[in-house]
């Protein structure tokens, strides 16, 4: 049968939020930890992905008129080539790209792009809305660990500037 001690305990209870070298009471037991160096607390994380969406621009006249987003990575992650990169990319490249990973990845669930806008589809919180969209969807793209791996459009996409859609379909 296990026993507990009363709140009158002789021992203080641990600080949730104390490092780990604090826990130890004397020689008698408790959590034994080494202190963490200022680099192991504040340097860059073993791996980290970074993806903004930024900057629409709308380009065009008419009929002909798009929009573009500014991709912009920044990782030390190893599957990626460049350490930072942007590029530019339409709705429509991305369109591309989901096609093209969900050919490539059985395995793996490729998220929705968010949808198609018919009116208004140059109004600033349209545009808002869709780079917000976009950005989640690279989010949940680029992070999956079996795309790092064994999608061969995923880096090119992200940080190639002369990625051309039609090398691709």
């Amino acid at each position: 049968m296990a026993t507990f001690s009363s709140p009158s305990s002789s021992l203080p209870a641990p600080n949730p939020f104390a490092r780990a070298a604090s826990f130890g009471h004397g020689s008698g037991g408790g959590l034994q930890g080494r202190t963490q160096t200022a680099e192991e607390m504040y340097g860059a994380p073993e791996n980290f992905l970074e993806i903004d969406v930024r900057n629409p621009q709308t380009h065009g006249h008419g009929r002909s008129k798009y929009t573009t987003y500014d991709i912009h990575i920044s990782t030390n992650i190893p599957a990626f080539k460049l350490h930072n990169s942007i590029v530019s990319r339409r709705y429509s490249d991305f369109e591309v790209f989901r096609d093209i990973l969900e050919r490539e990845s059985t395995r793996v669930n490729i998220p929705v792009l968010p949808g198609k806008v018919f009116t208004n589809r140059f109004a600033d919180e349209v545009i808002e809305q869709r780079r917000e969209g976009l950005e989640r969807f690279l989010q949940i793209v680029a992070g999956h660990p079996l795309l790092q791996t064994g999608s061969k459009v995923l880096c090119a996409f992200l940080q190639d500037p002369s990625w051309d859609r039609s090398q691709w379909q």
